[in-house]
């Protein structure tokens, strides 16, 4: 039992790894002009993520599939409070800070069930609200933005459940 906790325990890991390595990829700093900031990075995390909750939420509900969308939520606040702590926010500051992102999480969750049928101006809202941009010219970032988002999107809805669990997330965006 131990053993299947641990493995699925490094699944997680294994995802939010690789869901990291999506949200550091240079296209959003050096293409598209996001500010390379602490929240940028930690919102673009929670773009990538909640896409492939929703997945699993939508696509089955047993217990296995629960318990690692559980997994994976803990496993990505926990990893934040750490960074933070690293950084050299204090505890009040984390703890606040912890607040406004679970908030701004599901706002971006809930957001992101219905990206699918959302129009562009919705699409720009969401990452209007979220993101920092560098540029002035943002219509073109935004649009760019959505594109990767809209192939993310159905990257993850194509996606099996085997590669979910496992944290097998291997997307490549061809620009």
């Amino acid at each position: 039992m131990l053993g299947h906790f641990n493995k699925k325990g490094s699944n997680v890991s294994l995802l939010y790894n690789k869901i990291l390595l999506l949200s550091r990829n240079k296209f959003f700093y050096l293409d598209l002009g996001l500010n390379d900031s602490f929240q940028n990075r930690i919102y673009l995390i929670f773009l990538h993520i909640s896409f492939l909750l929703i997945k699993l939420k939508n696509t089955n509900t047993n217990t296995e599939h629960k318990k690692f969308y559980q997994k994976t939520f803990d496993y990505i606040f926990s990893r934040i409070e750490i960074d933070m702590r690293e950084i050299g926010y204090g505890d009040l500051s984390v703890n606040k800070k912890m607040k406004i992102l679970v908030k701004d999480f599901y706002n971006i969750l809930l957001n992101c069930e219905k990206y699918k049928n959302s129009n562009i101006g919705n699409k720009e809202r969401l990452f209007t609200k979220f993101l920092n941009f560098e540029h002035t010219k943002k219509t073109n970032n935004y649009k760019d933005m959505i594109l990767y988002f809209d192939e993310y999107s159905s990257f993850c809805w194509d996606l099996s459940m085997d590669s979910v669990l496992k944290g097998e997330l291997n997307f490549k965006y061809l620009k």
